[in-house]
């Protein structure tokens, strides 16, 4: 029987190597395949969804075909938002990620659903088409449920407004802001750079626990950050280019904090007003911190802080606590005449300590409202002639420890401004002086307010914790005692 077997193996070896060998060659081949298929995975495809991993994997959009949705540069909000989609309904999924170097062109609308990021590289840019001809409201990118969001950050990419080449609308009336979301909480917008548009770089209404920090706002169309009716809100380390509004918009929010920001503007009628704004109309507005900040040659105050439009009580406007910032050369407007380092009406119990004011026009801190015939503009509605004015009394500012030098004359009536601290409203506003250092201001040191205890020397020259640092021009080599006291000062904070 074996004789017989192996007489069969010799008749039929040829034929069966061959069998055999082209069956190694196949698991060698199967073997190979599955080794490119681990190392060089595709991409989730519109055609292969079903296939992908599991838990937290990136959502790519690409220009070049080599994510999981591609944008040709035409109606890039298609692709986009089918990618939002694909997230909302892959709960394994929380991030869409704009490819760069990559311009996505959008026609309409970005949504974007609850716990989700959409992050970019830094040379990703959504950006608005020529001549989108967008009614006012309809923003670049907003939330997909507009009874409310929660749990979103975008970050890391760039946001073009495309302002030159949609010059049929106006500034600041509500075109084309390029984020707003409303009824949200637990929002960040950070890592961005987001320009050249005709409204607000980011709009937030009625949210809670808001987070911008570390953009580039360059030259939008009304406000970088503008917060309303908002609670728990901080914006830190931002660099801000303000025109037309504000760097940063706090309007009837409270827990509010700014700090850490560098913001200047340019001399031109589109510059805008201040570089930070704090308004309160209605609700509760008794906790807002203004920090940190480096606020230089703003159109505008420096900070503009306005309680007005109704009566209020106390509790209800009140310990705005405003310290170690720096204001330099704020106030250039020359058409108004409501400029300086800080413009303060209708809120009790201001506090404004350790800042340092260098060459600010009208005044450093001034108690003032713009007047009625004045146009408050941008505004979002038709005839910004509002009344500002405060209705109650008894309404008191505290400035302790604050150096306020080189003070010059406005620009819009000159004659009788120039001075370090001015009232404007003393049969209805307090100003509380202590420990101040004043020098060199054009017109004097005090209009309508005095002090016993405030020092008159060169702060170049101050060896006392005053202020938040100072730069002598005729000094440049030196660093004074408030210079490093204030720099110990913020590193403890």
């Amino acid at each position: 029987m074996a004789g017989k077997y192996l007489r069969y193996i010799r008749q039929y070896w040829k034929e069966t190597r061959f069998y055999i060998i082209i069956f190694i060659l196949l698991i060698i081949l199967d073997l190979i395949i599955v080794h490119i298929l681990i190392q060089y995975r595709p991409s989730l495809t519109l055609s292969n969804t079903s296939s992908l991993a599991p838990s937290n994997v990136t959502v790519w959009v690409t220009g070049d075909g080599s994510g999981n949705f591609t944008c040709n540069g035409s109606n890039d909000q298609v692709e986009i938002n089918k990618a939002f989609a694909y997230v909302a309904e892959n709960p394994q999924f929380t991030t869409v990620h704009l490819k760069g170097p990559n311009t996505y062109l959008i026609s309409d609308t970005i949504f974007i659903g609850n716990n989700t990021i959409l992050e970019g590289d830094d040379t990703a840019v959504i950006k608005l088409l020529d001549q989108a001809d967008w009614p006012v409201g309809k923003p670049m990118i907003t939330q997909i449920n507009s009874t409310g969001m929660h749990g979103v950050t975008i970050k890391g990419f760039e946001i073009d407004g495309n302002h030159d080449n949609n010059l049929d609308k106006p500034k600041g009336y509500g075109y084309h802001n390029m984020i707003h979301f409303r009824n949200s909480r637990d929002i960040q917008v950070h890592d961005m750079y987001m320009h050249d548009g005709h409204g607000e770089a980011w709009k937030v209404d009625n949210s809670s626990n808001i987070q911008f920090y570390n953009n580039t706002i360059f030259k939008t169309g009304h406000n970088g950050l503008f917060a309303e009716n908002c609670q728990n809100v901080e914006a830190w380390n931002n660099n801000i280019t303000v025109r037309t509004d504000s760097g940063l918009r706090s309007r009837n929010s409270n827990h509010v904090k700014f700090h850490d920001n560098r913001i200047d503007s340019f001399y031109h009628w589109s510059a805008g007003s201040a570089g930070i704004l704090i308004e309160k109309t209605t609700g509760v507005v008794n906790d807002v911190k203004v920090y940190n900040n480096t606020i230089q040659n703003t159109y505008g105050p420096g900070i503009w802080l306005i309680g007005c439009c109704r009566h209020y009580t106390r509790d209800d406007a009140k310990n705005v606590y405003i310290h170690h910032n720096i204001f330099y050369k704020t106030g250039t407007n020359p058409n108004i005449d409501w400029v300086g380092g800080i413009v303060t009406s209708g809120f009790y119990d201001t506090l404004i300590e350790n800042n340092t004011f260098d060459g600010i026009y009208h005044g450093a801190i001034i108690q003032m409202y713009p007047r009625g015939g004045t146009h408050i503009y941008p505004t979002y509605n038709n005839s910004g002639h509002i009344d500002l004015s405060p209705k109650d009394t008894g309404y008191t500012t505290i400035v302790h420890n604050n150096i306020i030098a080189n003070t010059k004359q406005r620009k819009k009536d000159p004659n009788g401004t120039g001075y370090g601290v001015i009232n404007y409203l003393p049969e209805t506003h307090t100003i509380m002086l202590k420990n101040n250092c004043l020098y060199n201001n054009y017109a004097g040191n005090y209009l309508n307010c005095t002090s016993t205890t405030d020092i008159y020397v060169d702060p170049a020259h101050l060896n006392r914790n005053i202020g938040a640092g100072y730069y002598s021009e005729e000094f440049q080599e030196s660093i004074n005692q408030t210079m490093i006291n204030s720099i110990l000062a913020k590193r403890c904070s």
